[in-house]
């Protein structure tokens, strides 16, 4: 690793992150209020009542100020690409490229071009016309997020990829085994509906503030009823998912799992930890690392969820990295060793090309696929630093669980009493509603935490390391870069809040909000 120089990486890792993250702020409020806007759209349609068309009207608004913003940033984060990612994008780019080139040329033109048909088309077109341009701009936005997120998934567990030993680059051989992946399917059902989950938090949240300002109290009861409906769905089937998705990881990042868990030592067996907090950060003098100030756990949980069976073992970080051969779990050591040899076996292979001696050429390339699935190990010496964050991906996995909880108890209550027409006399709700918008957007974060530090130090997950995907650039440039961004980030986010708070103060149902 002192090859590399650690400052450009941290700092290409810290630019990239603060982009994805004021990226997501606008992103799931567009996926979910998409189709909420739909839905109110169709009851409008179907009963003809105006009082659903100034309804519709008003979130659209809102969805047009996010999905604005939300594209600015979507773009710079591609050219990061380029700019601080260049070695990733030409090890993988073949493979990466193609979801996000699929995402531009298709999601994105029907979002754009029914987009306006559903902005400026209420008197020009056809009520049905209108409707179905509503609906196609959802499924359009929400196509967008499939194509990014199966080539996030691609990266967390690479399918359907060769490597070509001429080029140095990975190459795409199945398609269809990158889009179907279980992690791909599993990733994009999960982070869909924790964005629909989020998005009916903002519109029960917005809602719960005109009712207790005593303000446009039919688009608050109503609007509360549609998204409370729509979000216990959408929580409930995020359940589903987050189980699923957990199964995954169990089987393709296996590191990250015991993050999740803090599990420092495998265990058959091995509970669930509800709740927990760490008495002392592990270290690598210190690997036992399992020492707990309070923790609440569920016995045999975690074996259940992560293998379907109570009785499974779970590697832990030690056995991992220090291999466990009674389970058939090879170590760290042992990977890194033959991680180096596909590196030395690949160099050697291309001097022998282009000395002309084929034999040896041949035998380097059959010992470099024998080992070239441990590829990126042979980067590091010591296993040590292939060991993520341990506590950071700990507290963002149980923020995002508690907090997916209590949001669908959120969505149950508003429901119950929406639909008893007793919403306005519970104070106590609406200010839970109103504060779980901040809470929603926390649990979104959190869960892109676990998803991406909880795989470090991998970029490409067992095949490139997070040190060997950036551009030979100068790091004083994206230091600069980094905080002229913080700067233009923070005030269009300051500015698409004020926008969003003005247009929800002015609003007025009686006058359509003019």
């Amino acid at each position: 690793m002192e090859n590399f120089n650690l400052a450009l990486v941290d700092w290409s890792r810290a630019q990239f992150a603060l982009t994805a993250l004021y990226h997501w702020i606008f992103v799931p409020l567009t996926l979910g209020t998409s189709f909420i806007i739909a839905i109110m759209e169709t009851i409008y349609v179907k009963t003809g009542n105006e009082i659903w068309k100034k309804i519709t009207k008003f979130w659209m608004t809102l969805f047009g100020i996010n999905f604005a913003i939300g594209v600015a940033t979507g773009i710079i984060l591609e050219f990061e690409f380029g700019t601080n990612w260049s070695n990733y994008s030409w090890f993988v780019g073949d493979i990466f490229g193609a979801p996000l080139a699929i995402e531009g040329i298709m999601a994105f033109f029907m979002e754009s071009t029914f987009i306006a048909i559903m902005f400026f088309g209420w008197d020009k077109v056809s009520k049905k016309f209108h409707l179905a341009a509503t609906w196609l701009t959802a499924i359009g936005s929400n196509l967008s997020a499939l194509w990014i997120l199966t080539a996030n998934a691609w990266m967390q567990n690479p399918v359907g990829m060769h490597f070509n030993p001429d080029t140095a680059r990975n190459e795409m051989v199945n398609f269809w085994d990158v889009l179907f992946s279980p992690t791909a399917v599993n990733k994009f059902l999960h982070t869909i509906t924790s964005a629909y989950t989020y998005s009916a938090l903002f519109v029960i949240g917005v809602s719960a503030w005109f009712l207790i300002k005593n303000r446009n109290v039919i688009l608050a009861k109503r609007s509360m009823v549609v998204a409370s409906t729509f979000g216990l769905l959408a929580s409930l089937f995020m359940l589903i998912t987050g189980d699923e998705s957990a199964r995954q990881v169990f089987r393709t990042q296996p590191m990250k799992l015991a993050a999740m868990e803090g599990l420092y030592r495998g265990e058959s067996n091995a509970p669930l930890v509800a709740f927990g907090l760490f008495r002392d950060e592990p270290t690598p003098q210190n690997p036992k690392a399992k020492e707990w100030i309070l923790d609440i756990k569920i016995p045999n949980m975690l074996s259940y969820l992560a293998a379907l069976d109570p009785n499974a073992f779970i590697p832990g970080v030690h056995d991992l990295v220090h291999g466990n051969k009674e389970h058939g779990i090879e170590s760290y050591y042992d990977r890194i060793k033959r991680g180096k040899i596909a590196i030395k076996a690949l160099a050697d292979y291309k001097a022998a090309k282009k000395e002309g001696d084929d034999d040896k050429a041949y035998e380097s390339l059959k010992l470099f696929k024998a080992n070239y699935k441990d590829f990126g190990y042979g980067y590091y010496d010591d296993p040590h630093d292939l060991i993520p964050n341990v506590p950071l991906t700990f507290y963002s996995f149980h923020t995002m669980v508690g907090l997916g909880v209590l949001f669908i108890l959120v969505f149950l209550l508003s429901m119950y009493y929406s639909v008893k027409d007793k919403i306005t006399a519970k104070k106590w709700l609406l200010w839970v509603a109103l504060l779980s918008i901040p809470l929603g957007f926390l649990a979104q974060e959190a869960g892109w935490m676990v998803a991406e530090f909880g795989r470090q130090p991998w970029v490409v997950q067992d095949y490139m390391p997070t040190l060997t995907a950036v551009s030979n650039i100068n790091t004083t440039s994206v230091i600069i870069t980094f905080w002229l961004f913080a700067v233009t980030f923070t005030v269009l986010l300051i500015a698409e809040v004020k926008i969003m708070l003005n247009q929800i103060k002015n609003f007025n149902e009686d006058d359509g909000g003019h």
